[in-house]
């Protein structure tokens, strides 16, 4: 079993070696803490038994359970009995950068955007793999564990590679587990809900309307929030709130900032709303998250 490439620095823990995404078995004994982090996780139940517990409740896992968890969420382990999780990790600028056209592929898009926060799951996405498709995500796994002892800088396309495989086995699953309602939704997402996604994402800190984002693209308001529903399973100010949330909890954990700075530099400049809307996320508000997780929070270095 390879040990991550973890440093620590102030309380918080981060992959020093510039990894672009890190795969690697993780054995659980009785009881593994809450923690945060503030990259992409998604692990899958190899071995043993154990209780997953996360802001979305908690979950008995068996052989073959994936769980993909969005950053900032919170979750650990209960009950656990030689619990063989098989992590895989990337940072939220790969997604942003060498996954951003996952966005508009229906399997991929659910998986990675549109899936962790439709139906109150908070960030959070769980599905079960079949036989054959659990021994397909091993291979990519064992390959993306091999990759991360190899020099990054080299094998750049190759852990991108595996890393597209690997989440597209997950993404067939989730498009099973979701059944009849991901038929129903049909193909890719409709251009104006990316360019919406896109638009919110990196103008969190404006003060946005509907009224206004339908203008910007163009479309009536009441036919925005329709395309919105379909494709994300948000209307556009619920998904704007997800961003906002997941960008203050990474802020919480990684810097200094106070938390009404925080809340001005993601749109919620009102102190006690910007409290209600990421409890309404987290579970906690801002202060208790920051005060519970700043000493054992994961952070993933970018790749240099």
């Amino acid at each position: 079993m390879r040990e991550p490439p973890v440093g620590a620095t102030s309380g918080l823990f981060y992959f020093t070696d510039g990894t672009l995404a890190y795969a690697g078995h993780w054995v659980h004994e009785n009881t593994h803490p809450v923690h945060t982090h503030s990259f992409v996780e998604i692990t899958l139940a190899v071995g043993g038994e154990g209780v997953h517990h996360s802001v979305a409740g908690r979950q008995r896992l068996r052989r073959g359970d994936v769980i993909l968890l969005r950053p900032g969420v919170w979750h650990g382990y209960e009950e656990c009995r030689g619990l063989d999780m098989f992590n895989c990790c990337f940072s939220s600028q790969l997604l942003h950068r060498e996954l951003a056209w996952t966005r508009e592929d229906p399997l991929l898009g659910y998986l990675l955007w549109t899936g962790p926060y439709s139906l109150e799951r908070r960030g959070v996405l769980t599905a079960h793999l079949d036989p054959f498709a659990f021994e397909e995500c091993l291979v990519h796994l064992d390959a993306l564990d091999e990759l991360g002892r190899q020099p990054a800088a080299r094998h750049r396309g190759d852990v991108i590679g595996r890393l597209s495989l690997f989440l597209s086995h997950l993404a067939r699953a989730a498009a099973q587990t979701r059944g009849k309602a991901f038929d129903d939704a049909g193909g890719p997402i409709h251009p104006a809900v990316v360019q919406g996604m896109r638009l919110l994402e990196t103008r969190l800190d404006h003060r946005w309307t509907l009224s206004e984002l339908a203008e910007e693209l163009h479309l009536a308001p009441g036919y925005l929030v329709r395309l919105f529903k379909s494709s994300v399973g948000l209307p556009p100010m619920a998904y704007l709130a997800q961003q906002r949330a997941e960008t203050a909890a990474a802020l919480l954990l990684g810097t200094g900032q106070s938390v009404s700075e925080i809340g001005q530099s993601v749109g919620w400049s009102d102190q006690n709303y910007f409290a209600r809307r990421f409890k309404a996320h987290f579970g906690m508000s801002a202060t208790a998250y920051r005060a519970r997780f700043s000493s054992n929070a994961f952070r993933l270095a970018e790749h240099q």
